[in-house]
């Protein structure tokens, strides 16, 4: 993989940041291009299908759209360098995956978006030189803030919302110092596919923009450390004495990853419920055909977490991404499923192997599609 591949990303984008850092640990070479350059319009679009990002073009002229997606292609043309071998790992895993891409969205628009005194200025500048560079470049920069601002609420965040919020997320960022006090990545002395996934929301949002970053570096400077070292082709480890370079042995899960579940199922439990009440309605309702493209939202799930009620949109992303994690459950032998059950059961998160739609889904041609 000596020639360069070409990723059309921003540097602020929430998604971008998964794949970016997988080809950076895995120091495959690329160039990075945004997508206001002319070439993303005119020749990876067509190809892409949706004007999303990371998009990837490989150096045989390949496209392939989503950080998921990208990250597989990779996988698969190497061994699967970053998936733990183990069942409890495996799962695990998968789920940091999942939580970064869809369980995390709340605190990554809530900290961007209602801090405009801090963030709007530096924010600006990055949605500014994304834009492609024609006359009407600033009204487009302003318009395309305006529309993230309202995007921001469709996942739940509301002046009523905002304290739980910050609440679950300053217990979640505790809960990660705690863990990477003891381990540079989530399953030890590399990184798994969990920690890409998790990197998403933790670096173009809450890890980078002013306001939730000085939180960061103030509150947790290990999570903040994490998330440079996850931006650095080498380990990145000098605060370990004689660090491991894999993943910890005989299938461990720290009590510290433990706790950190504990948190975060808070949430991400009773809204995958929810979702998927709200998806299986939908899909009753009106049943696609099959090879069907998936939209992007399907309704609204409503929820209650700590006594307070949530209005959230209903993503099937969030469903692919979880049948990844089933789905490796499902592969593993009897003893091993009851010992990935037990733990998740501890964790509170075991309900999330039998919450599934009636309809599968797959990434076919850059689209997430039904079976």
């Amino acid at each position: 993989m000596s020639e360069k591949h070409t990723l059309f990303a921003i540097t602020h984008s929430l998604y971008s940041g998964r794949a970016r850092s997988y080809l950076i640990k895995n120091q495959i070479p690329f160039q990075e291009l945004s997508t206001g350059h002319e070439s993303f319009k005119n020749d990876i679009l067509p190809l892409a299908k949706l004007p999303t990002i990371p998009t990837l073009k490989t150096p045989d002229g390949t496209v392939i759209r989503d950080g998921a997606a990208i990250i597989e292609y990779f996988e698969q043309a190497t061994g699967h360098p970053c998936q733990p071998s183990t069942a409890r790992q495996k799962v695990v895993s998968s789920l940091f995956d999942l939580v970064g891409t869809d369980g995390l969205l709340r605190p990554a628009m809530h900290y961007r978006w209602n801090f405009p005194d801090q963030n709007l200025s530096f924010l600006r500048h990055h949605f500014y030189y994304s834009q492609r560079d024609v006359p009407a470049r600033p009204e487009k920069t302003e318009r395309m803030m305006d529309k993230m601002r309202f995007v921001a609420g469709l996942w739940g965040v509301r002046d009523e919302t905002k304290d739980l919020v910050e609440s679950l997320y300053l217990e979640l960022l505790a809960a990660l110092d705690t863990h990477f006090s003891a381990h540079p990545y989530l399953l030890g002395g590399k990184p798994c596919i969990g920690d890409f996934g998790l990197i998403a929301p933790l670096y173009a949002h809450l890890g980078r923009d002013p306001y939730p970053a000085r939180i960061m570096q103030e509150k947790a400077v290990r999570v903040y450390r994490w998330v440079e070292r996850m931006n650095r082709g080498d380990a990145d480890t000098p605060e370990f004495f004689e660090p491991s370079e894999d993943y910890l042995p005989n299938d461990e899960i720290p009590a510290t990853l433990i706790e950190t579940l504990r948190i975060l199922s808070a949430d991400l439990l009773p809204e995958t419920r929810a979702a998927a009440e709200t998806i299986d309605q939908w899909l009753r309702e009106t049943p696609p055909a099959p090879g069907a493209p998936a939209e992007r939202f399907l309704g609204k799930a409503h929820f209650s977490v700590r006594g307070q009620p949530i209005e959230s949109v209903a993503q099937p992303y969030r469903f692919f991404q979880l049948q990844r994690a089933q789905d490796t459950f499902d592969s593993l032998t009897e003893p091993e499923r009851t010992s990935v059950r037990s733990l998740l059961t501890d964790a509170g998160l075991a309900d999330l192997l039998t919450i599934r739609l009636s309809r599968r889904l797959a990434q076919r041609e850059n689209l997430e599609v039904w079976l």
